[in-house]
């Protein structure tokens, strides 16, 4: 098993390349999808890359799969609840358009179920359901090893945007469940959708759990999150943004604007300023002259 530690902009991708097929868990994003591929190409050796799974279907974990699948032609597995969206390429329930994000059109030949198995680099990695952050999205086990491959709902720092109660839908409550589900498993090594491959388990929890109770405490925390997240997304993708673009950028992504009329209640231009002075604050972008960079 081998860990393409990738960044934020595309998601780690997982390479089985034991002795029986080959596989790799979640492709990235669709403007990273060449580096992909190139990462894949020179672990394999020479070898095809058999299998394609997902652990749910943001575009930063599934946007590399179309090109995969016509380099390979290799069979992919998503999660099942997604297969009817997936099948008639519905943008706006998978979820694509309403983030302002890029998916090329991709296949799927079968279907991931919480309680299957599948076997990857010649041991049983148990499917299990992991909703909160995507309701749809999924835990792959290796219970013989301890490894767990979480997806976006455990990072060592936290876990992924809960864009659920974003969209009126319940996610706190499924988030702390999903975190009671991973504490219960015993893992000894996490392996997280963004972020280094972790052996704190029980810290990363612990820090998860804090996060949980400070979003749910109130809600406009977590709406907040999401536009500063979404915003970065874009900087990471694009590198620089025109400040004068960015009130009429944010406003044609529907989460966005689903977020600051129901959350937030700002104009369109106060809330580009006050995402762009939080990314700055933070130390993830920069203004320079008329432009805002990534950093």
């Amino acid at each position: 098993m081998q860990v393409f530690e990738r960044g934020w902009l595309s998601s780690n991708n997982v390479l089985f390349t034991g002795p029986g097929e080959t596989a790799l868990v979640d492709s990235g994003y669709l403007t990273h999808a060449p580096q992909t591929l190139a990462l894949v190409r020179h672990a394999l050796h020479g070898r095809p890359l058999d299998r394609l799974l997902n652990t749910h279907l943001h575009s930063d974990h599934c946007g590399g799969n179309a090109l995969l699948q016509a380099s390979y032609g290799c069979h992919t597995a998503i999660p099942a609840l997604e297969a009817p969206k997936v099948a008639a390429w519905d943008e706006e329930a998978l979820s694509f358009r309403a983030t302002g994000q890029q998916c090329a059109r991709f296949t799927f030949d079968a279907v991931l179920v919480p309680g299957d198995a599948v076997q990857l680099g010649g041991l049983r990695w148990d499917v299990l359901a992991a909703p909160g952050h995507d309701p749809h999205a999924l835990l792959l086990f290796c219970e013989d090893e301890g490894v767990l491959i979480s997806g976006d709902a455990l990072w060592e720092n936290g876990f992924g945007v809960i864009f659920p109660e974003l969209a009126g839908e319940p996610g706190f409550l499924e988030v702390g469940a999903t975190l009671d589900l991973i504490a219960g498993l015993g893992a000894r090594v996490v392996v997280p959708g963004h972020g280094a491959v972790f052996e704190d388990v029980a810290g990363a929890l612990a820090r998860a759990r804090g996060r949980l109770d400070f979003l749910n405490a109130d809600p406009v925390r977590n709406a907040e999150n999401a536009v500063k997240v979404l915003l970065k997304f874009l900087l990471l993708e694009r590198r620089a943004l025109a400040l004068t673009s960015l009130p009429g950028l944010l406003a044609s992504i529907p989460l966005v604007e689903r977020v600051r009329t129901h959350y937030l209640g700002r104009s369109a231009p106060e809330l580009a300023q006050w995402a762009t002075a939080a990314l700055v604050r933070a130390g993830a972008a920069r203004v320079e002259g008329r432009l805002l960079h990534d950093a």
